[in-house]
């Protein structure tokens, strides 16, 4: 397409599900995509699905899942935002805005009154300008062979209802991060 033709808007929509064929198509077939390999960690598949696309092309994706955690001595559940991806020639053009958007509609359907994701450092400006939170303290996350961990990536946390606060305390997710 060149430079003079206006290209078609992005569409936003839940997606049926999310293979690794429309990651690759969004990250292309690196070994580490996300860019959190170092990490060591397993992950969670996300249950729902979120995406862009310009023209017949997906662009970014956001995924999420239900997770169980305690807050201090207070048991509860957030909703897990991962897996949210864009494609590197669309960056810096809103469409991590549109799916983060998009998933967080939905997450707010879904019961809990936070969401929760994880991210590198050189993420946590881009996920504030969205509304997100980070979090101060150490969050502990379960691994294989009964495993739990400190988390090593940036925890960010944002409310899915008015008026509500995340509450003090450590966090401890009981379950493999999303």
């Amino acid at each position: 397409m060149s430079e003079n033709q206006p290209s078609a808007p992005p569409t936003v929509m839940r997606l049926p599900s999310y293979t690794k064929t429309e990651q690759e198509e969004i990250l292309g077939n690196g070994d580490d995509p996300f860019g959190v390999a170092e990490a060591g960690l397993a992950w969670l598949p996300k249950e729902e699905h979120f995406g862009v696309t310009l023209g017949d092309r997906l662009v970014a994706h956001a995924g999420l899942l239900r997770l169980p955690l305690a807050i201090g001595d207070t048991k509860t559940e957030v909703v897990g935002v991962g897996g949210v991806a864009v494609a590197p020639q669309e960056r810096g053009r809103g469409m991590a805005r549109l799916v983060v958007a998009a998933a967080l509609h939905h997450a707010r359907t879904m019961g809990p009154q936070h969401a929760l994701l994880f991210c590198r450092p050189s993420l946590v400006p881009l996920y504030q300008r969205l509304g997100w939170h980070p979090l101060d303290q150490e969050v502990l996350v379960e691994q294989p062979e009964s495993r739990v961990v400190t988390m090593p990536l940036r925890t960010m946390v944002t409310p899915l209802r008015d008026n509500v606060a995340w509450p003090s305390g450590p966090v401890r997710l009981f379950s493999l991060p999303m």
